[in-house]
């Protein structure tokens, strides 16, 4: 597939633009997403200490996610691997005041990320957490929906209409019914820009509790019955059944050997990137 309609080069305010992987096994985890996704891997050092690396995953050259490993003081918390997901705004420091007022919570100030761009992590009042960017050499992915790329963000959350008031409120983002019953689109400046899911009793993790709030990323695949059966092979699982969309594709969730949830989607159609 050509991959020029698909590439990048600025992101609007208010647009998911990256997405990272936190993971507790990063040496498990970086041979199964080059394996399945067919990406490139290049460690940047960011400090002294063997965890201190920000791998690069690219895919003809375009970076599309990275990986990180936890910290030793993540690990003693018992953090999960987890997928982040960042929205680019114009001034991150801008937008403090805005997230408090509105009931968020500032997890992490602002803070440089060497000349690559500036970042926050917030809270939502539901509890779900979101990275906020501040592009500088930086933009985020240069490919977006094709396959091998970042392609949805979604959240999942137990009160929709208290996060759709927030980030409406935050972004301007408006909110589209979409799919199934209370499933709504996310619309930035005139773009699709990802979705929210409720969640409802039934969403339970293992030990019996309910699954926080989340945001969710889906990567988009050619194949998806062989990228499955490439999970399987490289030593993931498959997470509940395979769904569809009417009009947009079959999707799956899947978790990764270092226990990272993620979603793969065949999309019917392609949406490329218009700037």
């Amino acid at each position: 597939m050509d991959k020029q309609p698909f590439r990048v080069t600025r992101y609007p305010h208010g647009t998911f633009s990256w997405t990272d992987l936190g993971s507790r096994d990063a040496a498990a985890s970086k041979p199964f997403l080059t394996e399945l996704m067919g990406w490139a891997a290049v460690d940047i050092p960011t400090g002294e200490a063997d965890h201190e690396v920000y791998t690069m995953f690219s895919l003809d050259g375009e970076n599309v996610a990275a990986l990180s490993p936890h910290s030793p003081e993540m690990m003693e918390q018992g953090y999960p691997s987890f997928w982040s997901s960042y929205i680019t705004v114009d001034d991150v420091d801008a937008m403090v005041p805005r997230i408090e007022e509105l009931g968020g919570q500032i997890n992490f100030a602002p803070f440089d990320v060497f000349d690559s761009g500036r970042m926050l992590v917030l809270t939502d009042p539901v509890g779900a957490s979101v990275c906020l960017w501040q592009p500088r050499s930086h933009i985020g992915a240069s490919l977006v929906n094709c396959p091998g790329a970042m392609a949805w963000n979604e959240l999942n959350t137990p009160d929709s209409e208290a996060s759709q008031a927030f980030y409406g409120a935050l972004f301007g983002w408006e909110f589209v019914p979409a799919g199934p019953p209370g499933y709504m689109m996310i619309r930035n400046q005139g773009r699709s820009n990802g979705g929210i899911l409720p969640m409802d009793e039934t969403w339970r993790q293992p030990d019996g509790s309910l699954v926080p709030s989340h945001w969710s990323v889906y990567f988009s695949v050619a194949d998806l019955d062989r990228a499955l059966e490439n999970v399987k092979a490289l030593g993931g699982e498959w997470i509940h059944d395979m769904m569809e969309a009417s009009g947009v594709g079959r999707f799956h969730v899947v978790r990764d050997p270092a226990g990272s949830y993620f979603t793969l989607i065949q999309l019917d159609e392609p949406e490329p990137w218009s700037e």
